[in-house]
């Protein structure tokens, strides 16, 4: 049978089936998939979100002991590219501070820091974040 003498509900049965089959035999192939998705990626990543940050050590809710001295630093690589961000410097004490084991953060201060100043030249420009790391009862 010729294709001229099809109606056009064959010819839309004929082309539907054609795609099923074309459907699942592109499923039947089983092909694995390679992602930096791990555990280990997702811990890092929402580990900020772990450490709360305090003003002081009068505001904690409970006991404390005071874990280390921590920084961050969020560079500017390039002079066109975005300048540093406080935030990010401060996102990234508070990583520091959750891979010592602590839950609270108390920051003392941040500086910027201009290409002048830095001796490898690596950054533009770059701020950096210094905080004292806790472990704290009672965190919410």
């Amino acid at each position: 049978m010729s294709i001229k003498h099809l109606t056009a509900n064959q010819v839309l049965a004929y082309l539907g089936m054609t795609s099923c089959a074309l459907l699942l035999s592109s499923c039947a192939k089983i092909s694995t998939v390679h992602t930096n998705l791990d555990r280990e990626n997702f811990s890092h990543y929402f580990s900020p979100g772990e450490v709360t940050i305090f003003d002081n050590e009068q505001a904690f809710p409970g006991k404390y002991q005071m874990i280390g001295m921590v920084e961050g630093e969020h560079c500017q690589a390039k002079a066109h590219l975005a300048p540093p961000d406080k935030i990010e410097a401060r996102t990234q004490a508070r990583r520091n501070a959750y891979q010592l084991g602590a839950n609270a953060i108390v920051f003392s201060g941040c500086a910027e820091v201009t290409h002048q100043q830095i001796e490898s030249r690596q950054c533009h420009a770059s701020i950096v974040c210094y905080g004292k790391a806790y472990q704290v009862e009672n965190i919410q």
